[in-house]
């Protein structure tokens, strides 16, 4: 406990100095806590217990980066011997926030290209995201709205309103005039 609380003040001195390290390292040691916490739920049991509800023993920890918009972060990632340590602060392999993810996206669905796409994630404070991760995401983007788009309709319709506006879009890597349908049915 006093250990937890000689870091918080060591990170609020630095917070008070500069804004933006102190912001890092607070979530940094913050997200450890929150790993260290699902590694004790995942076995049952505290650090060194011996208990029968206890299901396996930890086996040190994994640094791991995950980049953010305040910054790359060190991660202690547990290690449990008898299965995988799961984790809710990061998805499996995955090396970049979430909210980052959304930038990126919301940036190549307003036609920003893969290139500029890059200058901004930079401008966040973020280095070295390639274009092809980029890309990537790109590409995962435009088949979830294929695949919205070709769902089946699940029952009949009685009415149908249609109107449509026209937009450009970018479409297998061009930018092209389509018509935006809005259609509303009543069954």
């Amino acid at each position: 406990m006093q250990d937890q609380l000689d870091v918080v003040k060591e990170v609020i001195s630095i917070f008070l100095k500069d804004r933006k390290e102190g912001k890092r390292q607070l979530i940094e040691w913050f997200l450890n806590d929150v790993m260290d916490e699902e590694a004790r739920v995942q076995l049952a049991s505290m650090p060194y217990e011996r208990t029968e509800e206890r299901k396996g023993h930890r086996n040190g920890s994994r640094t791991r980066k995950l980049k953010t918009v305040d910054g790359e972060l060190e991660l202690r990632k547990p290690q449990i011997r008898e299965f995988p340590f799961r984790t809710a602060v990061f998805d499996r392999y995955s090396r970049v926030e979430k909210a980052l993810d959304s930038v990126i996206l919301e940036s190549y669905i307003q036609g920003v290209s893969t290139r500029n796409v890059k200058s901004i994630v930079e401008s966040l404070g973020m280095e070295n995201v390639s274009a092809s991760y980029v890309s990537t995401l790109a590409s995962e983007l435009d088949s979830r709205v294929r695949e919205f788009l070709e769902r089946p309709i699940e029952s009949p319709m009685k009415f149908i309103y249609i109107d449509a506006t026209y937009f450009k879009v970018r479409e297998d890597g061009k930018y092209r005039s389509r018509a935006l349908h809005v259609c509303i049915g009543i069954n």
